[in-house]
């Protein structure tokens, strides 16, 4: 089991881990994350060349309410876990994992439109599936369904696209 050696290297930055259903996990502090993140892709044991997915689960009554969850895997070594960050409700807010992974830009500004977590140093927080003038982030769960959102008006994409192109 990758938790073992897990467990044996950075023992000291884990609050907690464990097994579920077969998945190895494991939970660091926010400010911990980048050097764990960062040992975990690099070190020849682990080799988690592989963020395969990036999501956040909003938790409403506990604290902390956010946890940023990353599913890590080694093509290399054959193994996978998943790694936690609690983040808390009133400063919604973890370290960018862009310069690790580059597969982490969109999926951070993913999470950062439908749950309104800030990604500290992340290159081009903005959003990515809702319409600039959308108000609220739609995963919360304190957030109203039923809320009108302004109108956009309709605009041809190719001869008026709403935002330049980079």
């Amino acid at each position: 089991m990758i938790l073992d050696k897990v467990k044996e290297r950075l023992g000291a930055d884990l609050l907690v881990s464990g097994v579920a259903h077969g998945d190895e996990w494991i939970v660091v502090d926010r400010e911990r994350g980048p050097a764990v993140l960062r040992a975990l892709r690099d070190e020849a044991e682990f080799q988690f060349n592989f963020l395969s997915d990036l999501t956040a689960v909003d938790w409403d009554t506990r604290n902390p309410r956010y946890d940023v969850v990353y599913n890590l895997n080694s093509l290399v070594k054959n193994h996978r876990l998943r790694v936690k960050i609690g983040v808390d409700g009133k400063d919604p807010w973890v370290h960018s994992a862009c310069e690790i992974w580059k597969a982490a830009d969109w999926l951070e500004r993913e999470v950062f439109d439908m749950f309104g977590i800030v990604f500290s140093g992340h290159p081009d927080l903005r959003r990515i599936l809702l319409y600039d003038s959308f108000e609220g982030h739609p995963l919360r769960k304190d957030y109203d369904y039923r809320k009108r959102q302004p109108i956009v008006p309709e605009t041809d994409p190719v001869l008026h696209p709403l935002r330049s192109s980079r």
